[in-house]
C-alpha cells in the first residue's frame, strides 16, 4: 500500500510557535503559512506548558480560546505539550484550562523529569493517561528514557489514548536519539491492539511542518492500518478526544 499517493495526513498535531521558547521565532500566523503551502486542512499548536524553561505561561493557554481559528485558510487547534512532572503522572496545567484547549499532549522531557528506572518512567506515562484531558503521549520513541512499550501500548488500549508517531525519531540525525527500534516495536504493538496513533512533525518553527514523508514509508514498511492513524480523518481525531473527554 503507498501511503504517500493513496492517504496523506490531513492534520500536522505537534507544532511550536514563539511561545516555545528553545530559539524559535515563528508566529501561529507564520506556521499556517507553511502549513497552507503543505496542504494540510489543519495545524495543531502545541506549545510547551509552563515548567519547560522559557515556555509559555498559564495566561497564554488560557486566553488561546479568543485567537483566529482560520488563518491563511487553514483551521487551527490551541492545544499544549504538557510536561510529565512525576511518576504520579501530574502534569503542569490544571484541567480547567485544558478543558478549554482543544486537546493536549503529554511527554516526558529531560529538563523537568529526570530520567529514571524503566518501571518508574513507564509509571508516569501511564498515570498521565488516566487524565481524560491528554490524548496524546509525545514522542514515547525518545531513547532518552527506557519505556515498557508493551505496557504502554496497553495503556493506551485501556483510556482510549493516542499514541504518536514523532517523525523526530525516524531521523538518524535526530535532536532527541534515534528511536527507530522502539516505533516500529511501539506500531507493531498498535496494530496488534487496534490502538490509535497521531503523527506529529513536533516542529519548532515552519521547518519540519508536515514533513511526515519518512512516517509514510515507515507505516507502508509496516503495513500499518490506515483507520488507525488519527491524522488522516480529522472527524476520527475529534471523536476520540471527545470520548476520551466524556
Amino acid at each position: 500500500m503507498m501511503y504517500n499517493l493513496l492517504m496523506k495526513a490531513k492534520m500536522d498535531l505537534h507544532t511550536h510557535s514563539i511561545a516555545s521558547g528553545h530559539y524559535t521565532k515563528d508566529t501561529v500566523t507564520t506556521l499556517a503559512k507553511r502549513a497552507k503551502e503543505m496542504g494540510f486542512e489543519y495545524l495543531g499548536i502545541t506549545d510547551h506548558a509552563p515548567k519547560m524553561q522559557g515556555s509559555a505561561s498559564v495566561n497564554y493557554f488560557r486566553n488561546l480560546r479568543y485567537s483566529n481559528r482560520v488563518i491563511h485558510d487553514v483551521k487551527i487547534l490551541y492545544g499544549v505539550e504538557l510536561n510529565v512532572l512525576n511518576v504520579k503522572g501530574e502534569i503542569d496545567l490544571e484541567n480547567d484550562v485544558l478543558e478549554n484547549l482543544d486537546y493536549a499532549i503529554a511527554s516526558l522531557h529531560k529538563q523537568v523529569f529526570k530520567p529514571k528506572s524503566e518501571e518508574e518512567n513507564t509509571l508516569a506515562l501511564i498515570n498521565a493517561m488516566k487524565n481524560r484531558y491528554v490524548a496524546i503521549i509525545g514522542h514515547p520513541d525518545d531513547p532518552t528514557f527506557r519505556i515498557d512499550v508493551k505496557a504502554l501500548v496497553e495503556s493506551a488500549k485501556q483510556t482510549g489514548t493516542m499514541l504518536e508517531l514523532s517523525t523526530v525519531g525516524i531521523s538518524p540525525e535526530s535532536y532527541r536519539g534515534y528511536g527507530l527500534a522502539r516505533l516500529v516495536e511501539m506500531l507493531l504493538l498498535c496494530k496488534k491492539n487496534n490502538v490509535y496513533i497521531t503523527l506529529g512533525s513536533d516542529s519548532h518553527g515552519t521547518d519540519k511542518i508536515g514533513d511526515f514523508r519518512n512516517a509514510y514509508k515507515l507505516l507502508e514498511e509496516l503495513d500499518f492500518p490506515t483507520n488507525l492513524v488519527a491524522n488522516y480523518t480529522p472527524e476520527k481525531f475529534f471523536e476520540i478526544v471527545k470520548t476520551k473527554r466524556n
